[in-house]
């Protein structure tokens, strides 16, 4: 009875152990990054609460394309992983994770974001595999240009684009819509700039092109607060434009600003500055948005 037990365990032990890998390899909590901004651009769409429905279809699909999008990106980055100490200890580069799982997590997270899609309207339908591309051929860019950081940008700057189309199923008067995904650009591109810091070393020694390994960490996080004024004055333009007489508006606006100012100040520290500060970012504007509709 000794041994059937323990066996029963193992397996309990292992199943476990198999769960947090795929948590880990998901990481789900990356989705607070593009959520708030695809929430930001249906509600603005919408000017206000779209239907439940809609609503539960953008965020499974933000949820679909933001699986499979750090799927394929860590089945494409594994041999760069594997020689980079900071990440060796990934899933696929240690082994702790098959390819064939991670393979079916980009499959999975695919399906349910086409599916979605289709739900929608058949033009997000129709225009659903431009940022799968976009996150498939960021990974390729490091390879070669130090422009990498601007494919990121533009893949989570279609989040806000994607939120409004799903609402009114159309292209026209896209403005309010490309001013939010200006900023999500321009910042994105700033705080990817912050990130890549923490591989300096490892990307000179291994060819990988960043802004911080081909010009040096002064000079990309100059670079990165350009970026980040650049992705602040076009808050305020969405703010003049459309939001002008609200008052509240106007202080999540300064407090968009000033959480950017402290990104650079605790570059330094990139837990804090990436993850942290970058989450409260992206609610403050989603609370910039709201605010704008409700209390203007």
């Amino acid at each position: 009875m000794i041994f059937p037990l323990f066996s029963v365990q193992v397996k309990s032990l292992n199943q476990v152990q198999n769960i947090k890998n795929l948590g880990s390899f998901i990481k789900i909590e990356h989705t607070l990054f593009s959520l708030p901004l695809i929430l930001s651009g249906t509600f603005l769409a919408a000017n206000g609460l779209p239907s439940l429905r809609l609503l539960f279809l953008i965020i499974l699909a933000g949820i679909g394309a933001r699986t499979s999008a750090l799927a394929l990106n860590r089945i494409i980055d594994r041999d760069i992983d594997k020689k980079n100490p900071r990440t060796r200890t990934r899933e696929l580069p240690s082994g702790k994770m098959s390819s064939l799982s991670a393979w079916s997590v980009a499959i999975v997270g695919t399906v349910i974001y086409f599916f979605s899609s289709y739900l929608i309207c058949d033009l997000v339908f129709y225009l659903s595999p431009i940022p799968l591309i976009i996150f498939i051929l960021y990974p390729y860019m490091k390879r070669f240009t130090p422009l990498c950081h601007f494919g990121v940008g533009l893949g989570l700057a279609l989040a806000p684009l994607g939120g409004w189309i799903a609402v009114t199923c159309s292209l026209n008067n896209l403005y309010p819509a490309i001013l939010l995904s200006l900023f999500t650009f321009f910042w994105v591109s700033g705080f990817d700039i912050i990130y890549a810091t923490l591989d300096e070393e490892s990307d000179k020694e291994t060819g990988v092109f960043s802004m911080v390994s081909t010009y040096g960490r002064i000079s990309a996080l100059r670079l990165s607060g350009v970026l980040h004024l650049l992705s602040f004055l076009s808050l305020a333009a969405l703010y003049l434009i459309y939001f002008e007489k609200s008052f509240f508006t106007l202080l999540f606006m300064i407090l968009a600003g000033v959480f950017l100012f402290l990104e650079h100040k605790k570059s330094s520290n990139v837990d804090m500055a990436f993850f942290k500060i970058n989450i409260v970012i992206g609610f403050v504007i989603f609370l910039f948005i709201l605010s704008g509709i409700y209390l203007n």
